[in-house]
C-alpha cells in the first residue's frame, strides 16, 4: 500500500487538503496526516513515500491523485527539503513540523522529542535555568526579554503554588507560526512548559489560545491527553480567549485566564512574582517555550553557536501579504530584511515594485526598500525606530496608500484598547481624527489650494474651538502632523502596555518615509542594500 502525506493544518485545509486526502483514501492509499512544511503556494502538498525517500508534488487536487501516483504530474517537485525555500533554512524549532503525524507519540520520540524534558529532570532546577540563560533565549513575540532571567526570577520567589502559561494568543496580522506549531508540532510546546515547569517548581499550566484556532484548540487538548503519563506531575489545560488583541498583553491575558475582563494591570508587581491568581508566574509565547526542548537536548551552546549580536539562535520568520513565496522561513538572526523579502519572499505577489514592508505585526513599524540592509535583529530594528516582535512581515507593493496605513494603526488601537490608560483609549481616538483631517486635506494641499483642514465632524471640543477663535488655530497640514507626531510621543511613553506604546511605530514610521503621502515633499529616496 502506498503511504503518502498530506497536511491538516488549517490553511492547508483552506486551500482544499482535506478533499485531496480523501482522495488518495478512496485510491487504496495509507494517508498520513501531518503539519504544514510552511510554504503555503505548493500547499495541497502531497508527499509520497518512495525507494529514493519522500517525493513532494503541489499543489495537487482531488483529480491528480493517478497521475501523482504513477510519477507523471507536473508539478512534481522533488525532495521537499531539497527545494530553495527550505534548503537554507536552519529549522531547530519547526524540525519535525510538515514531517511527522502531530499527535503520534512515536512519531515524536522518534523525531528527538523527550529528549530534553528528559535531560532537564536529570538536572537541578538551577542548572536548566542556568542553560536557558547560556542559550540567549529571548522572548520570542515583544521586547526580547531575556527568558532565563525571567525563569530565574520565578525560581527564586518563595511560594507553594506556581505556574507556566504559554501566551499562544496570536493576534498580529500575517503572523502564523504559533499556529503552525500548535497544529504539526503540538508535544514539541508541551515539553517546553513541562521543562519550564521543572525549572522553577510549578505544578500546573495554562495555554491560552485565541477562538479563531479551532484546529489548535482540538490539536493541543488531544496531545495534551495522550501525553499526561509523561509530563506528570505537571498538569496542563488549554483556556480560550475571545479574541481580544489586548489579551496578548501577559497581565490582561492573566486576567482573562482568571475568568475576568481582559484588562492590563499596573507593573509592579511582576507576573514573575504575582501573576496568575497572585502566584509567581512564568509566561512566555509559543515560540519561547517551543525553543527550550532543542536548547536542553542539544546544549546552550548549540543554540548560541546561532544568529547575531545579542539576538541568539533561530527566529521563525513569517512572510505574509502581497509577497511571492508567501510561508515560514526559520532562520538565525542577522539575515537582512532585503535578502527575507526579495531573497526568499520573490518580491511582490503582483510583479510590481516592494514599496514597504511592515515588521512586527499591527502595530509594527514600516520600511521602505531603502532600509532593507538592516539585519534581522533586535537592537538593530530599535535603534531604527522599529521592532522585530513576533516576526511577521506584510509585503507592500508601490499601490499602497501609506497616509491610510497610519490612520489603520490609530483605528486599530481604538477598536482593541482595554480602555484602562487616557493615553490609548483617548489618544487614539483623536489620532484617527486628525488622519481623517490630514487625508482630506491632501489634494487641494498637492495641488496649491493651501491644505487648509475644517474640523471633524465628531470633535465636539475641537468644534468649539474653531467656532471660539478660529483664527487661533493653525489648520493646516503641517500643523495637524505636528499634532500628530505630538500625540503618537504622549501615547509612546504614557500608555500603560505596548498596545498604545507601539501604536506609533507604524504611524510614526510613515511618517518618516513616506511623507509624500501626507502632503509633504517626498524624501531623497536611497537605494536598497
Amino acid at each position: 500500500m502506498t503511504r503518502v502525506f498530506i497536511s491538516r493544518d488549517m490553511a492547508s485545509i483552506a486551500l482544499g487538503a482535506d478533499d485531496v486526502a480523501r482522495a488518495f483514501v478512496q485510491a487504496g492509499c495509507e494517508v498520513v496526516r501531518t503539519g504544514s512544511r510552511g510554504l503555503f503556494s505548493i500547499e495541497p502538498l502531497v508527499e509520497v513515500e518512495t525507494d529514493e525517500g519522500r517525493i513532494g508534488y503541489g499543489p495537487v487536487g482531488p483529480q491528480d491523485v493517478a497521475a501523482v501516483l504513477d510519477g507523471t504530474h507536473g508539478a512534481r517537485l522533488g525532495r521537499v527539503d531539497d527545494l530553495p525555500f527550505f534548503a537554507g533554512q536552519q529549522r531547530f524549532t519547526f524540525a519535525r513540523c510538515g514531517v511527522i503525524d502531530p499527535l503520534s507519540l512515536a512519531d515524536y520520540a522518534a523525531h528527538g522529542g523527550w529528549r530534553g524534558l528528559e535531560k532537564a529532570r536529570g538536572q537541578s532546577p538551577q542548572m536548566v535555568v542556568d542553560a536557558v540563560k547560556a542559550s540567549g533565549l529571548r522572548g520570542r513575540g515583544g521586547a526580547g526579554f531575556p527568558t532565563g532571567i525571567k525563569w530565574q526570577t520565578v525560581l527564586d520567589a518563595s511560594a507553594a503554588t506556581k505556574f507556566i502559561v504559554c501566551n499562544a494568543d496570536e493576534g498580529d496580522s500575517g503572523t502564523f507560526a504559533d499556529r503552525m506549531l500548535m497544529e504539526g508540532d503540538p508535544f514539541c510546546l508541551i515539553e517546553g512548559m513541562a521543562i519550564a515547569a521543572h525549572a522553577v517548581g510549578a505544578g500546573h499550566g495554562y495555554i491560552y489560545i485565541r477562538s479563531e484556532y479551532p484546529f489548535s484548540i482540538a490539536a493541543m487538548r488531544a496531545a495534551i491527553d495522550a501525553s499526561a503519563h509523561i509530563v506528570a506531575p505537571f498538569t496542563l489545560e488549554v483556556r480560550e480567549g475571545a479574541g481580544a488583541y489586548v489579551c496578548g498583553e501577559e497581565t490582561a491575558l492573566l486576567d482573562s485566564i482568571e475568568g475576568k475582563r481582559g484588562q492590563v494591570r499596573a507593573k509592579p508587581p511582576l507576573p514573575a512574582l504575582q501573576g496568575l491568581f497572585g502566584q509567581p508566574t512564568v509566561i512566555n509565547n509559543v515560540l519561547s517555550l517551543a525553543a527550550v526542548p532543542f536548547i536542553l537536548a542539544e546544549g546552550a551552546e548549540a543554540y548560541a553557536a546561532v544568529g547575531f549580536g545579542r539576538s541568539r539562535g533561530t527566529m521563525p520568520v513569517q512572510l505574509a501579504g502581497n509577497v511571492k513565496h508567501g510561508g515560514l522561513y526559520e532562520i538565525g538572526f542577522g539575515i537582512t530584511l532585503g535578502e527575507l523579502v526579495n531573497g526568499i519572499g520573490g518580491g511582490t505577489a503582483s510583479g510590481r515594485p516592494v514599496r514597504a514592508v511592515q515588521v512586527g505585526g499591527p502595530l509594527g513599524a514600516y520600511f521602505p526598500p531603502g532600509m532593507f540592509h538592516l539585519p534581522f535583529d533586535y537592537e538593530a530594528f530599535a535603534q531604527a525606530g522599529g521592532l522585530i516582535g513576533h516576526a511577521g512581515i506584510t509585503v507592500f507593493d508601490d499601490s499602497v496608500d501609506m497616509a491610510h496605513m497610519a490612520r489603520f494603526a490609530m483605528e486599530f488601537c481604538a477598536a482593541e484598547s482595554c480602555g484602562k490608560c487616557t493615553p490609548c483609549r483617548i489618544g487614539s481616538t483623536r489620532g484617527v481624527e486628525i488622519m481623517d483631517r490630514i487625508i482630506a486635506a491632501r489634494v487641494p494641499a498637492q495641488s496649491g489650494a493651501g491644505g487648509q483642514i475644517a474640523p471633524s465632524r465628531n470633535g465636539v471640543l475641537e468644534k468649539a474651538l474653531y467656532s471660539r477663535a478660529p483664527d487661533r488655530i493653525d489648520v493646516s497640514v503641517e500643523a495637524q502632523t505636528r499634532l500628530l507626531r505630538d500625540l503618537a510621543d504622549t501615547m509612546k511613553y504614557g500608555s500603560l502596555c505596548a498596545l498604545g506604546g507601539f501604536t506609533p511605530y507604524p504611524v510614526l514610521s510613515a511618517l518618516d518615509h513616506f511623507p509624500e503621502d501626507f502632503g509633504a515633499p517626498a524624501p531623497i529616496k536611497e537605494a536598497a542594500e
